[in-house]
């Protein structure tokens, strides 16, 4: 059974690994070992060789860009971000077992998954939050990373008017976990590292409650801590 906690101004599941306390209300639990090293090469050489991915454009002030790295997904809900509308697709083992897995671990039932395919150190993604309405409010979002250890970079958003950054080292098989008000108060990437020149590969669990643009019910305050999961 899941127990909650009250904790950086808002309820989290306690479920074996200490999360981090960050500013303005948010926080997030590393977990290194996720996935045993011999089942994380295993999964990597499976994403590799999947037969969709492709590299998409997004729209960014108001320009369409090609995004620096290959991209696939699965889920029964569509998902947009960036004027980038992503089609429900069916989901595929091994990586719903891995949505499971994650779900059991984050506590919230995960509906959508998205896999990013680092093809080299200049393969990235520059600062940006998971904020679309259809994640609800204070979304609780877990990654999964494979192959090369790359870094994750988060800062406070420019209204904090604060220079502060995290930063956390992805290894392969470990999970991030984001919570709070990380996705409304902070920003996060993986910048470029040309040092780095083998593939990655991040797998992103979100839970969607809705197709694009949808939002709660009206008066209603409930966020994603009330998924239910024991």
């Amino acid at each position: 059974m899941v127990v909650w906690t009250n904790f950086a101004g808002g309820w989290i599941p306690v479920v074996g690994d200490e999360p981090k306390r960050l500013k303005f209300g948010a926080w997030w639990r590393f977990i290194p070992d996720f996935l045993p090293v011999s089942e994380a090469d295993r999964l990597l050489e499976i994403c590799l060789q999947r037969p969709d991915w492709a590299q998409l454009p997004i729209v960014v002030f108001g320009k369409e860009v090609m995004q620096p790295r290959l991209m696939a997904w699965e889920g029964d809900l569509p998902y947009r971000y960036s004027g980038l509308t992503l089609e429900p697709r069916p989901c595929t083992s091994p990586i719903a077992e891995l949505s499971q897995r994650a779900s059991d671990r984050a506590a919230i039932s995960f509906n959508h998954v998205m896999l990013n395919l680092y093809r080299s150190g200049a393969d990235r993604i520059g600062p940006h939050a998971d904020d679309e309405p259809e994640l609800g409010p204070d979304p609780i979002i877990a990654s999964l990373s494979l192959g090369e250890t790359r870094q994750f970079v988060a800062q406070p958003k420019r209204r904090f008017k604060s220079k502060r950054k995290e930063r956390l080292q992805l290894t392969h098989g470990s999970l991030l976990i984001m919570g709070g008000a990380f996705q409304r108060n902070w920003y996060h990437g993986v910048p470029a590292q040309p040092e780095r020149i083998g593939p990655r590969v991040n797998i992103t669990f979100r839970q969607l409650g809705g197709p694009p643009g949808w939002r709660p019910p009206s008066g209603s305050e409930a966020t994603n801590h009330d998924a239910s999961v024991s």
